[in-house]
């Protein structure tokens, strides 16, 4: 990553209905980055909330669009085109149901393994080559709908390491803006 301006984007489902949700680990991630930047969310006419800081000894703006999360891209683009910020500079922290519960992987670009949110943002930018931080959530149990799965809260034991990892998404965040892609991935993969 360079060091302009990046564009740190958690998706999620707006309103109380979604907040403890799988699909919503963005969100959460970011509200951890939230309070280690020092501010609060504030509307932002690209779409979504926003809130401008440093975070790893770089200039961020962190944002949770405000629609729902297969429609995330437009908020995303509209974002990006105001600050400024190059799809290689952004990086979207989302639910992963391919990975254990709690696992965080990076990558750049790749394809969107039926996530509604990052084929949104990928068609609204025009391109996958932006950053991905990936959580984990496990596939669904037996033969519940991935989408039922995702839309409910996480479970009893999942929530008691749930503050724990979200804070370690957060720290391979940071890993990323300041060490870059490679760096980040051998010290949290």
């Amino acid at each position: 990553m360079g060091d302009d301006v990046a564009l740190v984007v958690g998706v999620g489902n707006p309103g109380p209905k979604y907040e403890g949700n799988r699909h919503n680990v963005g969100f959460m991630v970011l509200d951890e980055l939230a309070s280690r930047v020092g501010g609060k969310f504030k509307a932002h006419k690209g779409g979504a909330e926003v809130l401008e800081g440093r975070l790893a000894g770089r200039r961020v703006v962190l944002a949770k669009p405000r629609g729902y999360m297969n429609l995330s891209g437009g908020p995303v683009a509209g974002t990006a085109n105001f600050y400024k910020v190059p799809p290689a500079s952004i990086v979207v922290v989302h639910d992963e149901l391919d990975l254990p519960f709690a696992t965080v992987r990076l990558k750049l670009g790749g394809g969107e393994n039926g996530h509604n949110g990052l084929r949104s943002i990928t068609k609204s930018l025009g391109t996958k080559d932006y950053h991905r931080v990936r959580f984990g959530v496990d596939r669904p149990p037996g033969r519940m709908d991935p989408a039922d799965y995702v839309l409910r809260d996480f479970s009893l034991v999942e929530r008691k390491e749930l503050a724990f990892e979200l804070d370690r998404a957060a720290d391979a965040v940071e890993a990323l803006l300041e060490l870059g892609l490679e760096a980040a991935q051998n010290k949290f993969h």
